[in-house]
């Protein structure tokens, strides 16, 4: 799994590194239901991924390679200045059906396979979260709109993806948990910080994760965990990777490397 397109770089598909054997999924950040200066559109989602990742792109890339899929995630933690929340609708089917509508439009548009849920600020009340997201993946996948439906906690934000995991785990593909966000850096810590979020999440859909050049975990010390991970008896269903905007800079050598780990697991 590969974020796309959120950090205003003009990054297209082409250059990323792609096994055939490997099933690759793009996720492009972000579709968001706010205006252009962040004001709540009430799950009217409208696209800001960078302009480069077009409709006819999306199209080129899964014509010449099978193994991929793309996917929409939603909100991400800012647009421009503005921090994106989620805020309770008032009339939470109104945002339901509105959210149905509009993304399946986004979908059909852009080609798409399936949403990635990556909303990273909540009220500190009780919130409609679980529902109105569990609700939507479920409204469509019967309909056959997407295929694949992902999540994206962190570590202070858990909750809410866990209440949404207890109603509505059935319908969730993978848990690409941002295990940079709890700032362990050597693999020992890692495998720890990996047993508890699979406490949390079903283990069998839990990814390792990789930011570049960014926060937790850098460098060879990520493979030497997912190595670990192994030997103690965790399989690796896949890994995820924030993101291909930076990659780029070095030739997307984690890319490379993580599905050459994938492809000789001794657990595939």
């Amino acid at each position: 799994m590969e974020y796309i397109g959120a950090t205003g770089v003009p990054v297209t598909f082409d250059n990323v590194p792609i096994e055939k054997d490997i099933d690759f999924h793009f996720i492009l950040g972000f579709a968001i239901d706010a205006d252009e200066s962040g004001n709540a559109q009430n799950g009217i989602f409208s696209p800001y991924w960078a302009s480069t990742l077009t409709p006819d792109s999306v199209a080129d890339i899964k014509a010449q390679h099978p193994n991929v899929k793309a996917l929409a995630s939603l909100s991400g933690w800012s647009l421009g200045e503005k921090i994106l929340r989620w805020y309770d609708p008032k009339d939470p089917e109104l945002w339901i059906s509105n959210a149905f509508t509009s993304l399946q439009s986004l979908i059909v548009t852009y080609n798409l396979d399936g949403i990635d849920i990556d909303y990273e600020n909540f009220p500190k009340r009780n919130s409609t979260f679980p529902y109105c997201i569990g609700e939507l993946i479920s409204l469509l996948k019967n309909q056959s709109v997407i295929s694949i439906a992902t999540i994206a906690p962190f570590n202070s934000r858990a909750v809410p993806y866990i209440q949404l995991c207890d109603g509505y785990g059935d319908l969730i593909d993978y848990v690409n948990y941002q295990f940079y966000t709890d700032k362990v850096r050597t693999p020992k810590r890692y495998l720890e910080a990996f047993k508890l979020r699979a406490k949390q999440f079903d283990q069998e859909k839990l990814l390792p994760s990789y930011e570049v050049d960014g926060r937790g975990i850098q460098g060879e010390a990520f493979f030497d965990a997912l190595k670990l991970l192994e030997k103690n008896g965790i399989d690796v269903k896949g890994v995820m990777i924030f993101s291909a905007d930076a990659s780029s800079a070095n030739d997307y050598y984690y890319e490379r490397k993580s599905q050459a780990f994938l492809l000789n697991s001794t657990r595939i």
